[in-house]
């Protein structure tokens, strides 16, 4: 029996903390569609990949420098999520549920195929914006990459929760979804929101998107990644932000510790146990809102 490694443990740790944020963010993009508009989005995976091909596309196609393709490809991120929601999503308004979740899991598929079309099925490397420097918290050490993605993720998390509380936007969107039919009574454009909130959780994605390939590369698989992260909204409950940023933690430290310490093949046996057992206990997710129908 191996002895244990304190060191080499809290170095597992932090490395599922920063995969942790990763999968937060995305989860956070998830969110924000469902709370706003009850829609189950399951292409957000491969809007993520969009995000990550856009900048691609602008730092090593164009060659604009590392902020100015981060921007533009935020700004990508946030129009697609846009269109999506007026062109797709809201023509089906008033459809069953399945239909559009139907229509999500096409959509997944139609922008990958766009992907291999314009920059072809093979994988690549993003441009390096990070640097590889280790970074060292005491004795224990960190991917530069992994660091800088935790913290650019918990920045963005922070902004968002941030502007739900204050801006007038956000405040708009929590009302929207706590009740349209009110919201409407009061005044709130409710499909500008819907379209709002598809635009902001592009911009979540893409952000996502870009530190992923950073750390992994990029390819028309990367949107596989959005799975995890539906696992990550189920278990913290698919109508909270504050469950995303939880789940994603504890599914990202999950997956490393089963990976590292039982092996590779234990990671999506120990991720979808944990979703199963979430389900059983609390079928709203652990921070969910337990919805009560009355006859």
């Amino acid at each position: 029996m191996e002895e244990f490694d304190p060191l080499f443990f809290a170095e597992v740790t932090l490395a599922g903390l920063g995969s942790g944020a990763l999968l937060a963010l995305t989860g956070l993009a998830f969110v924000l569609i469902y709370k706003a508009t009850r829609v189950v989005n399951l292409a957000i995976g491969e809007m993520l990949m969009v995000g990550a091909y856009l900048f691609f596309a602008f730092a090593a196609g164009f060659g604009l420098p590392a902020w100015g393709a981060i921007l533009l490809a935020l700004a990508g991120g946030g129009l697609l999520g846009a269109v999506i929601e007026r062109a797709i999503i809201r023509p089906m308004l008033g459809e069953s549920p399945i239909s559009i979740f139907m229509v999500t899991i096409g959509l997944g598929s139609v922008l990958v195929g766009l992907v291999e079309i314009i920059w072809s099925p093979s994988p690549t490397q993003l441009p390096d914006f990070i640097g590889s420097a280790p970074v060292f918290l005491g004795e224990a050490y960190v991917s530069r990459k992994i660091a800088v993605g935790f913290g650019v993720a918990c920045l963005v998390i922070a902004g968002f929760l941030a502007a739900f509380r204050t801006w007038r936007g956000g405040v708009a969107l929590r009302a929207t979804a706590a009740d349209q039919a009110a919201a409407y009574s009061c005044g709130i454009d409710v499909p500008k929101v819907f379209s709002a909130a598809w635009a902001l959780a592009g911009v979540a994605a893409a952000a996502a998107g870009i530190l992923v390939g950073a750390i992994g590369g990029i390819s028309p698989t990367m949107g596989v990644f959005g799975l995890s992260a539906l696992v990550v909204v189920i278990v913290g409950g698919l109508d909270s932000v504050a469950g995303a940023l939880v789940g994603g933690l504890v599914v990202g430290l999950l997956e490393a510790w089963s990976g590292t310490f039982l092996g590779g093949e234990y990671k999506i046996v120990a991720t979808f146990s944990l979703l199963l057992a979430v389900l059983i206990v609390r079928p709203y997710g652990l921070f969910g809102t337990a919805e009560i129908e009355r006859l």
